[in-house]
């Protein structure tokens, strides 16, 4: 077994929604990313190469990269997914928390496991989200963005 943490961060823009886990998000405000900034999906990229030893999320897919701009994190989310097959290496289970004072995560919650453990090809049982708040301290109390942390285990996939 190898076990791997993510963080990942983005302060907010003018906007109408936000997007986490893969779900939309009604919301007065947008993530500033170079990405859709999906903070949960990031932390969660971050986490699976670090248990594979590999490079962060920033060296696979480069905010330099024009081709990036704008991308659907889910689409990295599944290329991580495959770099890792190609590595002998398979998801356990993914543990993530949404760090938020606003907006409200709870309905939100079910959706961002089920997007996530299909696009990882595992049972949403092996995939948890859930979500807090800093009591308004910090960026995140101060409403000024959204923070993420990943856990993962990954093992030899079976042959």
């Amino acid at each position: 077994m190898r076990i791997g943490h993510g963080y990942d961060a983005h302060r907010f823009t003018e906007g109408d929604s936000l997007v986490l886990g893969g779900v939309r998000i009604p919301y007065d405000k947008a993530f500033l990313a170079h990405s859709d900034g999906d903070v949960l999906v990031h932390a969660l990229i971050d986490a699976l190469f670090g248990a594979a030893g590999e490079a962060d999320i920033g060296a696979h897919f480069p905010p330099s990269e024009e081709s990036y701009r704008g991308i659907d994190s889910m689409i990295l989310l599944r290329d991580t997914a495959e770099i890792l097959a190609d590595l002998g290496l398979a998801v356990e289970y993914a543990d993530m928390t949404i760090v938020a004072q606003k907006p409200k995560m709870a309905p939100y919650l079910p959706s961002m496991r089920e997007r996530i453990a299909q696009v990882l090809g595992i049972p949403a049982a092996r995939v948890n989200v859930k979500a807090t708040t800093e009591e308004r301290m910090g960026f995140t109390g101060r409403e000024e963005g959204i923070a993420a942390h990943a856990v993962c285990l990954l093992r030899e996939a079976e042959q």
